[in-house]
């Protein structure tokens, strides 16, 4: 069974950094797409950053180029995104998640790409 939990939320000040990490268990780690969605209140979920199998791949939405990174370590099954000069409007639950299959260099952006999702972790941020 494939399980996927985010870590590294937290409430900071506009401006400020955290670093989210998922940990993922059960499955092959190192042969999905993997990817950041976020869903603030009375929003649909959207994506935010997503990385290829190997790494050296990725993709951003608008609102996060310049300013987030994702990363992965395929050697301990965990893939992160790096959040810096964070605003008010980065504000939501970010969710990390595994593509429904292992085949394809693409990165998708829409949610039912995606087959496993963690239990999410909160991000706010204050102005």
């Amino acid at each position: 069974q494939v399980q996927l939990v985010e870590s590294g939320g937290g409430l900071v000040q506009a401006g400020n950094s955290l670093r989210l990490s998922c940990a993922a268990s059960g499955g092959t780690f190192d042969i999905y797409t993997m990817a950041w969605f976020r869903q603030a209140p009375g929003k649909e979920r959207e994506f935010v950053a997503g990385i290829s199998r190997s790494g050296k791949y990725t993709n951003y939405a608008d609102a996060a180029k310049g300013r987030f990174t994702i990363s992965r370590d395929n050697t301990k099954n965990t893939v992160f995104l790096q959040m810096n000069n964070l605003k008010p409007e980065d504000t939501a639950v970010y969710y990390c998640a595994r593509r429904r299959t292992p085949v394809g260099s693409d990165i998708p952006t829409g949610p039912p790409a995606y087959e496993y999702w963690g239990q999410g972790t909160r991000v706010t941020v204050s102005s």
